[in-house]
């Protein structure tokens, strides 16, 4: 059978989407990316904020359309959402074929089997069958790939539905993620991104935190040039964990750190660990290490009874330490946490504490991509795209899909997957544009 795998969310998503995938193809269906042609649509669904759940269902509601030219479609909502409301999704969307929780994952083979039979199916299972290791596809481009190296968390933010869909942390084994890091070396990859919902608390379900033992590993596998993290927890960033970055050449001095807000009151309402004095520790120290470290956060406003003042003093915080990348959201109440049963702000109002945040960052941003005019940077080649005639590439400054592009026109043609030195000629507010000096 010809299948779509519709993946929505984050790179930890993408990559179970990755895992199912590769067992389709296995069994011997094939995938398509033009849904007239799919006999099976498979939605795997985020659930985290009320943004990504209306796209969900918007996206499943989409995918169900198709069954008016073609009664014969079977279509299975898998993710995030498929675990959250489990029973809602068949009740209110009666066309949808099938619900997989993540613990049912790994059925989804007979899963398909059986909703082509006829048969419509709801399979949930234990949030800890959701496999933490599996062969795969590799869906982004071929030079770069996400590596999981541990799912759920324990961290217990009030505001996060994350344990409640995907459970406590359950780390991967070290030799597993590197066994994983030289298959993808293998086929190609040059850039690993590390993700987690927590890096820096990979291994303490087993009693150690072992992340600077999993960097060094890494650092190790012939054929990777790049190895990206994303999501550090301030209060876990270690003196050692900040050494296991500097002494692995292969690990960018980049780092999403997301620290939600600085006001420490705000703070301990969210239920997070550290204080103002935690965060301005933790960011201190990275800078000092590593002075051209580019640096990523994620704040929310409007979290329930957030005072003006203590926005103002947010608001500060960006103005003063000027991030290299931040991305700012509305506090977003979910069903089940414990912040949701506190007195929410207004909707408007958390929106437009949210817009002034990013305003200011705009700014920042702008003046940052602005002081690289001149420079001679590294960069790798992504895409090229035709309509506007230009390449894509991406410093160690950007993450694919998240941060800032280098756009470049060039007579030569360039290598998808090849680094390149590149001289920044002109910037706007976020892209950067230049001139190829050579091939790296």
């Amino acid at each position: 059978m010809k299948i779509a795998l519709i993946s929505l969310g984050c790179p930890k998503n993408q990559v179970d989407a990755d895992v199912m995938c590769h067992a389709l193809l296995l069994k011997g269906h094939e995938t398509t990316a033009d849904l007239n042609e799919a006999d099976v649509i498979i939605v795997n669904t985020c659930g985290f904020i009320e943004s990504a759940k209306q796209e969900a269902i918007d996206n499943i509601l989409e995918a169900c359309s198709y069954k008016e030219q073609k009664p014969s479609l079977k279509v299975v909502v898998t993710g995030c959402l498929a675990q959250r409301y489990q029973h809602e999704i068949k009740a209110e969307i009666p066309e949808v074929d099938a619900v997989v929780g993540l613990g049912s994952n790994a059925a989804i083979c007979s899963i398909i089997e059986r909703v082509s039979g006829g048969e419509e199916v709801e399979s949930y299972g234990a949030k800890t069958a959701l496999p933490l290791e599996g062969k795969r596809v590799i869906s982004t481009p071929r030079h770069y790939a996400y590596l999981k190296i541990a799912e759920g968390c324990s961290n217990g933010c009030y505001y996060c539905a994350i344990p409640l869909i995907r459970g406590a942390l359950r780390s991967r084994e070290i030799k597993d993620i590197v066994a994983e890091a030289k298959f993808l070396a293998s086929e190609g990859v040059k850039e690993l991104i590390i993700v987690a919902q927590d890096i820096t608390d990979f291994g303490a379900d087993r009693g150690k935190v072992e992340i600077c033992e999993l960097l060094d590993a890494l650092n190790a596998v012939d054929g990777i040039k790049w190895i990206r993290l994303l999501y550090a927890y301030p209060e876990r960033i270690t003196d050692e964990f900040i050494a296991a970055m500097v002494r692995n050449n292969k690990v960018l001095h980049y780092l999403d750190v997301p620290i939600q807000h600085i006001n420490t009151d705000v703070l301990k309402a969210m239920n997070r660990k550290g204080t103002r004095e935690t965060v301005l520790s933790a960011l201190d120290r990275l800078r000092a290490a590593m002075p051209e470290i580019t640096l990523r956060t994620t704040l929310i406003t409007g979290y329930p009874n957030e005072t003006q003042a203590q926005f103002d003093e947010l608001c500060e915080f960006v103005k003063q330490y000027r991030f290299d990348r931040l991305g700012c959201f509305a506090y977003s109440e979910e069903e089940g946490t414990v912040a949701a049963k506190l007195p929410q702000l207004p909707q408007t109002l958390r929106e437009e504490r949210a817009e002034i945040i990013m305003n200011i960052q705009s700014n920042i941003m702008a003046q940052k991509q602005q002081e690289k005019i001149g420079q001679t940077l590294t960069a790798v080649c992504d895409d090229y795209d035709d309509e506007e005639d230009f390449y894509i590439l991406r410093t160690t400054s950007d993450a694919p899909d998240i941060d800032a592009e280098v756009l470049v026109k060039s007579e030569t043609p360039l290598e998808t997957g090849a680094f390149y030195s590149v001289k920044i000629t002109d910037s706007d507010v976020y892209d950067l544009y230049g001139d190829i000096i050579c091939k790296e």
